[in-house]
């Protein structure tokens, strides 16, 4: 599964879960362009690939709680710990702040 992460609505990278990780890495061209910002203080700008073995918390941070993460989760038929999924359903639209992720198909 993969998801495109946007700043400000400008492409910035690519977010994939495989089976044993997290990959984040930016595009070529965001990170040669002088005026674009990292996504966040935790994943700078730069050309290496960023792994983990939990969702990053950058990214689970966009993720709802309480009550809005029930209805979500029954209405997109999602399970409540398959964060990746929940994210990439969830952050393409109307999400606090400046990143945007739409999944990749």
């Amino acid at each position: 599964m993969k998801g495109c992460v946007y700043y400000n609505k400008r492409f910035a990278g690519i977010l994939k879960k495989t089976e044993r990780e997290y990959i984040f890495k930016y595009d070529k061209q965001y990170i040669n362009d002088k005026n674009t910002k990292s996504i966040s203080l935790s994943l700078p700008k730069s050309k290496r690939q960023f792994r983990s073995k939990f969702l990053f918390p950058f990214f689970y941070g966009l993720l709802t709680e309480g009550v809005t993460k029930q209805i979500q989760c029954r209405k997109l038929k999602i399970d409540e710990n398959d964060y990746f999924t929940r994210l990439l359903k969830t952050a393409g639209q109307d999400t606090i702040g400046c990143i945007t992720i739409k999944e990749e198909k």
